[in-house]
């Protein structure tokens, strides 16, 4: 009878770790796999144009860098804001662009947050864009610089799109 009281007893607890186990959400994760085949897309995107070369960042919901690429000739100086673009828009999840009209405001409007300006890791110019599933889940961002802010934030739009149906 103390057996099977013990088997019992082992029985019920597997069955209750695995209900918690399947009750654990499952987060979606930024990987270097999409990370790379978004910057693919970029670099694709920047082909087809004549923009001065691109560094191109990309990090996950952590804001820790999964890729970097520096096409042949980029600004070393932009290395930095690709990087703070990404890292902007993954801490504040709004594209960079955003955060700008935030700190300067929009049409005249000043910028309902000044002071934001003074974020030593914010950039407040276009370029950095959050990755979100399908579904809404923050899983990352991407940071683009070395040509205009226009352009740079095309290029970013570019990737994401390019992986919309990997972002389930």
């Amino acid at each position: 009878m103390r057996l099977f009281s013990q088997l019992l007893t082992i029985v019920l607890g597997i069955l209750l770790i695995s209900k918690v186990a399947f009750a654990l959400e499952v987060k979606p994760l930024m990987d270097l796999d999409l990370a790379k085949k978004m910057a693919d897309a970029c670099e694709a995107k920047k082909a087809t144009t004549d923009w001065r070369p691109l560094n191109i960042a990309i990090v996950d919901s952590g804001s820790d860098l999964i890729l970097f690429r520096r096409q042949d000739g980029a600004f070393l100086g932009s290395i930095d804001i690709a990087l703070n673009k990404a890292k902007s828009a993954i801490m504040i999840p709004y594209p960079t662009r955003v955060i700008g009209e935030l700190a300067y405001g929009k049409d005249g409007d000043p910028g309902r947050l000044p002071g934001i300006s003074t974020v030593d890791f914010l950039v407040p110019f276009p370029g950095g864009m959050p990755i979100r599933t399908e579904s809404g889940h923050l899983i990352g961002a991407i940071g683009i610089s070395g040509a205009t802010g226009d352009q740079d934030e095309e290029c970013a739009i570019a990737a994401i799109e390019a992986v919309k149906g990997l972002l389930k």
